[in-house]
């Protein structure tokens, strides 16, 4: 049995009486975001948002260990490190932690963080959980960046035509520890949530223009779903090449993403508002 493997057991031995994980303690607190909409007009306002700990998730989306394009794989593995911070700090005031790094979930079953999400019971949805949630018509006449080719940004980009995809775990930066969670499923996770009374989410990760929005527990399906949710908009990063339209720089790109979402879905926040809750 490797290290991973003992490790999962010893925890799963550390099961309830009747079977089942324990779940993280629900402790008072309260975390205050400045949150940032924006008008179709373009004009931006803020308001602070009051997310009491017990009641927030973050989930990080598809921060893997490589990917297809190496340009995006190095800011991933540049963002990884700052994102472990954040969300340490977060735990720590009592946020529950899902990890979402889709297409992996093979590394991480018999784990006590996979098992968590599964033991959940099936909740009941106002519409059926689809694993990809694509643009609506309105969203893709207007979308800001054209991605149509992928948005892959290296100088060559190699010609994929997957699945199997070369990831295969969540960045090793980030750390996969105590009560945290492991899930690639809208339904899963949305289960959850219901379970632990979870109303507010917040997404960071990769990528804004694709899994951010598509994932079945991504900000179109989760804001549909009734959740409160915000886009921690430093930790998220675009699939955009500058050689496509509108022609501006990968990071302006990303920013442009974040702007039609902070106007057709939710809000975004800096994630350092996630770090610090009132007792």
């Amino acid at each position: 049995m490797n290290r991973r493997g003992f490790l999962g057991s010893l925890a799963l031995a550390a099961q309830t009486p009747d079977g089942r994980l324990p779940n993280r303690p629900k402790v008072p607190g309260t975390l205050t975001l400045r949150a940032r909409r924006r008008a179709k007009g373009g004009a931006a306002s803020e308001q602070t948002l009051e997310w009491p700990v017990a009641r927030t998730a973050i989930i990080i989306c598809d921060m893997w260990d490589t990917h297809t394009c190496g340009l995006s794989a190095h800011r991933v593995g540049l963002m990884a490190p700052r994102m472990n911070q954040v969300i340490g700090a977060a735990r720590a005031h009592g946020v529950m932690i899902i990890h979402a790094p889709s297409d992996t979930m093979k590394f991480y079953e018999g784990t006590p963080h996979r098992v968590r999400m599964q033991q959940a019971a099936r909740a009941d949805s106002p519409f059926p959980i689809i694993n990809r949630c694509p643009r609506v018509p309105d969203e893709e006449k207007n979308f800001p960046i054209d991605d149509s080719a992928g948005g892959c940004d290296d100088p060559i980009v190699k010609k994929f035509t997957g699945p199997p995809y070369p990831w295969t775990r969540e960045h090793s930066a980030i750390e996969i520890v105590g009560y945290d969670g492991v899930s690639e499923s809208g339904q899963e996770i949305f289960n959850f949530c219901k379970q632990e009374g979870i109303d507010k989410i917040a997404l960071m990760g990769v990528h804004t223009n694709i899994c951010i929005l598509n994932r079945g527990f991504g900000a179109r399906q989760m804001t549909q779903l009734g959740f409160e949710v915000v886009l921690a908009r430093d930790l998220t990063d675009a699939m955009y090449d500058p050689g496509t339209r509108p022609f501006v720089s990968h990071t302006r790109g990303t920013e442009l993403v974040i702007e039609h979402i902070e106007t057709m879905w939710c809000p975004s926040i800096l994630s350092a508002d996630l770090t610090r809750a009132k007792a």
